[in-house]
């Protein structure tokens, strides 16, 4: 059966910078800029781990922080109208035309919930409901609170001194003549620069949008779930016996992955006594059942671990989930993209599993300010810590600013990169001084000024 977009859409409006949905949800966007990959050590690691922590930590309770990252695939444009431009700049500039990367940006969306909000399931979506009408207005009162939490979320990151965040304002939310709106560029699956393009969205078998196929997989039980996670992982590649070269905990899911994809991190933030006390009946009833089964018995043991490691440890229990949404406009490369996000994922050694009955409802919880309508029955109740470890905090290479430097490729795709090594890392902190020291092929040279 086919329906119009405009009558499913949940969001209804965005109004002073902030997208309302239809069931009273407020959502505030936020463009990061995170730390260039291979540039962090295993302390900055930690670091940058310790404030995320620090800032899910101050969100009011009813709320839900959703981080996507798009990866896409895109190809090197020199500018071959600069003036004044040498020889062997612009034939740099055309051995490099056309060289392709993997374009990354990523958005932080903090989404407050009514108060009378009912908690959606796979069985109670906006995607299902005919009428998506909100009981209640949210108070001004939350919605204050709300703003000032976000803004002490945003403080917290960029006082770490990695991350940097930009509010999105109206004109970046909603579609213009020649821009693509977030809202859109997500139904859509549409670049961010280019003119808006209405494609059909097919859910019945499996995702499609227009003659893209969408293949989607999840991090959602605790089975499916590495046994261990931190804030970083060795980098075998780079690595010696020796010396340890480090990346983010989910960098295979990020600028590791060679396809165009958007990871997807949620962590939902509830009243923590209730879901304690929630936790405690749930232990009492498996200790009742525990003299019948021994998955009981073990199942018995994981809540009263987790409720003495909540208790002692003064822990946030948050609930979270985690999935990756590929597509590719070739049918021949499905399998392709199949074994590379699974491969992915068996880095991490956590389980590849490909969401098929329920994809529809991720991916439509997936649309910036609809985060609150996620089927909270494909998440998973972990803390605030571990949730933490599998957000991606880095991206490519970016180019700088000054207009002192040399260009240098890109370690992944070999694309070049302008980079001043004068100026910069002075500005930045990296060093005192500007000594260099420069090693080429035979013949080489050495040269110290």
């Amino acid at each position: 059966m086919e329906k119009w977009l405009k009558d499913m859409l949940p969001i209804l409006d965005v109004e002073h910078d902030l997208i309302v949905s239809k069931q009273g949800d407020v959502t505030i966007v936020f463009e990061c800029t995170l730390p260039e990959i291979f540039t962090l050590s295993a302390a900055d690691y930690e670091s940058l781990h310790q404030s995320l922590v620090k800032a899910i930590r101050i969100l009011p309770k009813s709320s839900v922080l959703h981080k996507q990252d798009w990866f896409t695939n895109a190809a090197y444009q020199p500018d071959f109208e600069k003036a004044d431009q040498s020889f062997l700049s612009r034939s740099s500039d055309r051995h490099f035309n056309e060289r392709p990367f993997l374009d990354h940006r990523c958005y932080i969306m903090l989404t407050q919930k009514p108060a009378n909000r009912r908690s959606s399931s796979s069985v109670f979506s906006s995607l299902l409901r005919p009428s998506i009408v909100p009981e209640l207005p949210v108070s001004a009162t939350l919605l204050q609170e709300f703003l000032d939490g976000a803004g002490q979320f945003k403080r917290i990151l960029e006082d770490s001194g990695f991350i940097q965040l930009r509010q999105l304002k109206e004109h970046e939310l909603l579609s213009q003549p020649l821009h693509v709106g977030l809202v859109e560029r997500y139904m859509f699956l549409s670049n961010g620069d280019s003119t808006p393009v209405i494609r059909d969205i097919e859910l019945k078998d499996g995702l499609k949008i227009g003659d893209k196929q969408l293949q989607l997989y999840a991090l959602a039980s605790p089975e499916d779930l590495p046994s261990l996670c931190g804030s970083r992982i060795n980098y075998d590649k780079y690595s010696t016996d020796r010396s340890k070269f480090s990346v983010g905990f989910s960098a295979t899911l990020g600028q590791l992955l060679p396809c165009n994809h958007i990871y997807n991190q949620y962590i939902f933030i509830e009243d923590s006594s209730r879901v304690i006390k929630k936790l405690e009946s749930k232990r009492l009833r498996l200790q009742s059942l525990s003299a019948y089964s021994r998955e009981n018995a073990i199942t018995r043991d994981a809540v009263n671990d987790f409720l003495n490691e909540a208790i002692s440890e003064q822990r946030m229990p948050v609930k979270a989930h985690f999935n990756v949404l590929a597509w590719t406009d070739n049918p021949e490369e499905a399998k392709d993209l199949r074994n590379m996000v699974s491969s992915a994922l068996a880095q991490m050694d956590a389980v590849a599993r490909q969401e098929t009955a329920g994809a529809a409802q991720i991916y439509w919880a997936g649309i910036p300010g609809n985060a609150a309508d996620f089927p909270l029955n494909d998440t998973f109740d972990t803390f605030a810590e571990q949730a933490s470890c599998f957000f991606n905090v880095e991206t490519n290479y970016r180019s700088s600013l000054s207009p002192v430097g040399i260009r240098l490729g890109d370690r992944l795709t070999g694309r070049p990169v302008h980079v001043d090594i004068s100026d910069e890392p002075l500005k930045k902190g990296y060093c005192t001084n500007r000594n260099k020291f420069v090693l080429g092929p035979s013949p080489c040279r050495a040269i110290l000024h």
